[in-house]
């Protein structure tokens, strides 16, 4: 668990924590967004169980404020078939997949009255990043919604420095908005932040212990 400011980070584990989860995915993806119809095909209760998937849930005093989730198991293929177009010269699709260890990031989500507090978004990253890294990944991928009022598009490539490598048409939630493929190299992320040394690498990087700075700084 990690705490900033009475904001609390931990995997979903429970079937009570799940419907928190679900709460935050109802708020925004279903009621606020209209991306989805029903929540908990988002969380199916076999991910309490599935050793490939992390969901971490934030709350703030105690109250379920946003979600995260990675998939150390993604299913790559399905890129395969959004019929991406690449934005990106040079990038060899199949080969960064089979090179790498990949875990997908995303579901992604804070609720509308605590949207502003950049916190929950820096320890939900912090406790997933410092899950994939223990887990030994290299690299996330995610989509994100071109143009939509709350797309983390930016946070993600100015401040993390995920990169856009291509885009599709379709994809598994109901929203006409472009998708946006990116991919974010993790020792290169780290060392990027590490440089700056400022405010976010140590957001980001707080309470991780030596092993996992080591895993980066190599």
């Amino acid at each position: 668990m990690s705490n900033v400011h009475e904001i609390d980070v931990e995997q979903v584990a429970s079937r009570a924590q799940r419907a928190e989860t679900l709460s935050v995915l109802r708020e925004t993806y279903r009621d606020e967004k209209h991306w989805i119809d029903d929540e908990s095909t988002v969380f199916p209760i076999e991910d309490l169980d599935n050793e490939h998937v992390a969901w971490f849930l934030a709350t703030s005093r105690g109250q379920p404020a946003g979600v995260l989730r990675v998939h150390y198991a993604p299913p790559l293929h399905l890129y395969r078939q959004y019929n991406l177009k690449m934005t990106t010269p040079g990038i060899d699709v199949e080969g960064f997949i089979n090179e790498n260890a990949i875990a997908e990031i995303g579901r992604f989500a804070v609720v509308p009255k605590q949207r502003r507090h950049l916190k929950i978004v820096a320890a939900l990253m912090r406790a997933a990043t410092a899950d994939t890294i223990a887990r030994g990944f290299t690299h996330y991928i995610t989509d994100v919604f071109e143009g939509e009022t709350h797309s983390p598009y930016h946070f993600h490539t100015r401040v993390f420095g995920f990169t856009p490598v291509a885009t599709h048409e379709v994809g598994e939630m109901n929203c006409a908005n472009r998708r946006i493929t990116l991919i974010l190299n993790l020792r290169e992320a780290y060392h990027r932040l590490a440089g700056r040394r400022n405010r976010v690498f140590r957001s980001i990087t707080e309470g991780w212990d030596e092993q996992l700075h080591k895993r980066l700084s190599a």
